[in-house]
């Protein structure tokens, strides 16, 4: 029903800014909730950061809050993750998701995910 593909991830420095985007197919971007998840070597998944369906309304993980923002353009099925003030503990592969339902960290699980990208923030 949904398919997503991210982009935008590379090597950055410490202090540096990077733009990620989550392309969804078809003309559906607008029913869906979506985030962003991300997993560091050796640690377990991690939530980011979500955007209800109409983007009334945001959330973040403690981690980012500050720095990240997400944001989401409907007219062009695309997700995006400003991430500023990058530090080496950023470094993971991020995942784009999406569910027909709100979700968070804490509130539900989203069923589409797309293939990742990788970020890596140097000292």
């Amino acid at each position: 029903q949904v398919q997503l593909v991210e982009s935008g991830g590379r090597l950055v420095q410490a202090g540096g800014s990077l733009r990620l985007s989550c392309a969804a197919s078809g003309r559906t971007a607008s029913n869906y909730a979506m985030g962003w998840f991300r997993r560091a070597p050796g640690n377990e998944r991690e939530f980011v950061a979500a955007i209800t369906a109409s983007g009334d309304s945001t959330n973040y993980a403690y981690s980012v809050k500050g720095r990240f923002i997400i944001s989401r353009d409907n007219a062009k099925n695309t997700m995006y993750l400003q991430m500023n003030s990058l530090k080496p503990e950023d470094t993971a592969e991020y995942y784009c998701a999406a569910d027909v339902e709100y979700f968070s960290g804490s509130y539900g699980y989203p069923t589409y995910w797309g293939q990742g990208t990788q970020v890596t923030v140097s000292s």
